[in-house]
């Protein structure tokens, strides 16, 4: 009981709270009614979910993991349930799946977008990140996909924002005026438009609280219900999240040493930088007004 206890509970060191970890995951061993049916796909998981016309991700159907020496998913387990049976969960949850990789969107999102990256390899999946991703092949993969997603998390922004961004509505009105005058234009001179793939970041938490590796691709707005507490933001506002770029990272790197000391750090708004201390509420309040000001950028 106490190992239960331990695996339920947060420590200094998590960036997630006790309730956060204990949520369980074990997919359901016979789909219910509601899953027998294809749940409706918003443009989200349609963009990054295969469309049935180019199915060539899934030459033959894929192949189930079984997760070393785990058989339950709870608590800090709970990630093996998406990687096991990916097939059990509804799209809303699980994005995409291959034979290497699942993604999910976070059951916690701290941003508008939030993502899991979830790599399928029994040998590495418990393995702590700075020890799986000392396999050049394996983090060559992880990098490759990451970059995929990062791009779909832009593309996503942009669908749901776009309308909002001063940026995009320039372009789109040269544009109009052009169409509606009937006139031909060389797209290369229009507005730039946007860059939305600069709103995206990712990376790899140096203590993460889940056992099953698992990699972070998020809008970098930090806008979402679920950010409730100073170790939440300062999970993905400091160097406690590393990018999958900079590894595979050195023995005497310090953010391989570094672990609580991340979430302790002074709150700083992540757009402006104005120094909250440790007064999360106030920075949560100052966050509304810079995400609506981050959107009309």
């Amino acid at each position: 009981m106490a190992t239960k206890a331990h695996d339920q509970a947060d420590t200094p060191h998590d960036a997630v709270t006790g309730e956060e970890i204990s949520s369980t995951t074990i997919p359901p061993s016979t789909p219910s009614k509601s899953q027998s049916n294809e749940p409706a796909r918003n443009a989200f998981s349609e963009l990054l979910s295969p469309s049935k016309k180019s199915s060539k991700q899934h030459k033959s159907p894929p192949k189930p993991h079984a997760p070393p020496a785990l058989t339950t998913f709870s608590g800090r387990a709970g990630l093996g349930a998406y990687t096991a049976a990916p097939e059990s969960f509804p799209t809303s949850c699980v994005i995409s799946y291959d034979d290497e990789f699942v993604t999910i969107n976070d059951l916690y999102p701290k941003s508008s977008i939030h993502l899991l990256l979830l790599p399928r390899r029994p040998d590495k999946q418990l393995l702590p990140p700075f020890e799986a991703l000392q396999d050049l092949e394996f983090l060559s993969s992880i990098q490759q996909e990451v970059k995929k997603l990062r791009l779909l998390v832009a593309k996503e922004l942009q669908r749901r924002f776009g309308k909002y961004s001063a940026k995009e509505r320039e372009r789109e009105n040269v544009m109009e005026k052009a169409l509606n005058a009937m006139e031909e234009f060389d797209e290369s001179t229009l507005p730039s438009g946007r860059d939305w793939s600069k709103d995206v970041i990712s990376g790899i938490h140096t203590h993460p609280s889940m056992a099953h590796l698992h990699i972070h691709v998020l809008s970098r707005d930090r806008h979402n219900e679920c950010m409730r507490h100073r170790k939440h933001y300062n999970s993905f506002a400091t160097d406690f999240l590393v990018d999958v770029e900079e590894f595979p990272l050195t023995s005497a790197d310090a953010k391989r040493r570094r672990k609580a000391g991340f979430l302790n750090d002074d709150l700083v708004c992540w757009r402006c930088g104005r120094n909250f201390g440790n007064k999360f509420a106030k920075l949560k309040h100052h966050l509304e007004g810079e995400f609506e000001e981050w959107k009309a950028e």
